[in-house]
């Protein structure tokens, strides 16, 4: 996902499609879809930041407001949610756990022990996340994702029995959760949609971040942090499953060149479009009540199609483009343009920066989406430039230098 360097291959394997493949010894693949999946999330999170109290507005419902509307805006809406909702953040997440695989069997090459240096990098990772979930976003991924990290890294040092047995009862046991959660909520809206957590704290978090100071939104989130950091927790299974779905994904062979790659990727495009775009249209159609179950239940199967589908397209390209070169370099800084992308959409909609949340509240959907696509501007031409001098994003070379250092110490 957004570690620096996971697609490096120390076998020189080449990689799935030939557009894009960047630096020598990269899985070309893998850095698009990296790309496609930092941006893909912003489609998604910057309806957060749009929303009317922001971070806290998800919980009480305020994020979804205009998305039902019997209207062009609202159906665009309603398209351009359903399609991201939870779809990107899956496939960031099956896509750490091949970096986790790749770093796996880097170490197993070399000789070195396991996890060894993958602690310092996962500890990297908490460290970012939680710096990321204090200052700009409350939603962060990157603090569940080192911790799921920690405990997939040591399952690949189990038995495949032990991997596969744990996969298949992490994802099971999800399911169930998202079902049951999702019926408790139908049992307690009595069949009307539109919940949420309804209370003066959402109040005051709509003037917190239309009229707030910098100070106040990061005391919030500090006062509110257990309720605020329950999205990792509520996930905890599901994460285990994707980062293992990732490593057996990577084993298989599903993101290197020849026909058992390609093969393989024409079967994750048809049957996670084919099952997941009938099931995601159901729970969007169902309503807030179903956000759960979209969220965290259709989400990865839809991913899955997408994962599959971009391989496709990939595996038909001849050369290189300007999408596919742009999207490449998104994917090779990927951490630094998971957390620029955050910053930016924070300046722009909440008070202390140009305040377009409030200002523009009731001007439709058409802003944000072009917000979204004004930052996805800005991060793809930011991070091509910044490639053409540097090798690693900001943020990626900052990592390296603290691992270096710290694996040198200890």
């Amino acid at each position: 996902m957004v570690e620096a360097a996971e697609t490096r291959v120390v076998t020189g394997e080449g990689g799935a499609g030939s557009a894009g493949s960047g630096a020598r010894g990269r899985l070309p693949l893998l850095d698009v879809l990296r790309g496609v999946a930092i941006l893909g999330t912003l489609m998604s999170n910057v309806w957060f930041f749009a929303g009317p109290g922001a971070e806290w507005g998800v919980l009480s419902g305020n994020s979804s407001a205009g998305a039902g509307s019997a209207t062009l805006a609202g159906a665009a809406e309603a398209v351009f949610r359903g399609l991201a909702n939870g779809k990107f953040l899956s496939m960031l997440t099956i896509l750490f756990g091949v970096g986790l695989a790749l770093q796996f069997r880097s170490a197993a090459q070399r000789g070195q022990p396991w996890p060894g240096r993958y602690t310092w990098r996962a500890l990297f990772l908490f460290v970012e996340g939680t710096a990321h979930f204090v200052l700009v976003f409350a939603w962060d991924v990157l603090m569940g994702y080192a911790v799921v990290a920690l405990l997939v890294a040591w399952l690949l040092t189990r038995s495949a029995r032990a991997q596969r047995v744990t996969w298949i009862a992490m994802g099971a046991l999800h399911a169930v959760a998202m079902i049951l959660l999702t019926a408790a909520m139908l049992f307690a809206s009595g069949g009307a949609t539109g919940g949420g957590l309804r209370t003066d704290t959402a109040t005051d978090a709509v003037a917190l971040y239309a009229e707030g100071g910098y100070a106040e939104q990061v005391t919030f989130r500090l006062s509110h942090a257990v309720v605020l950091r329950m999205e990792p927790v509520l996930s905890f299974g599901l994460l285990v499953f994707l980062f293992l779905l990732g490593v057996r994904l990577f084993r298989a062979g599903a993101f290197q060149d020849g026909a058992p790659g390609r093969r393989i990727r024409r079967r994750l495009a048809g049957w996670g479009l084919g099952v997941g775009l009938p099931l995601t249209t159901l729970t969007v159609l169902g309503g807030p009540d179903f956000f759960l179950l979209e969220r965290y239940g259709t989400a990865p199967v839809l991913a899955i199609g997408y994962l599959g589908f971009i391989g496709v397209v990939m595996d038909r390209l001849r050369h290189p483009g300007p999408v596919t070169s742009a999207l490449t370099s998104v994917g090779r800084t990927a951490l630094s343009c998971y957390v620029l992308q955050n910053v930016i959409a924070m300046l722009a909609c909440y008070g202390i920066g140009l305040g377009l949340a409030s200002r523009w509240a009731d001007s439709g959907p058409w802003w944000v989406m072009g917000l979204w696509a004004a930052i996805c501007l800005v991060l793809v031409t930011g991070a091509s430039l910044w490639l053409r001098r540097f090798e690693h994003g900001p943020l990626e070379a900052l990592q390296k230098r603290l691992l270096r250092r710290g694996v040198i110490q200890h």
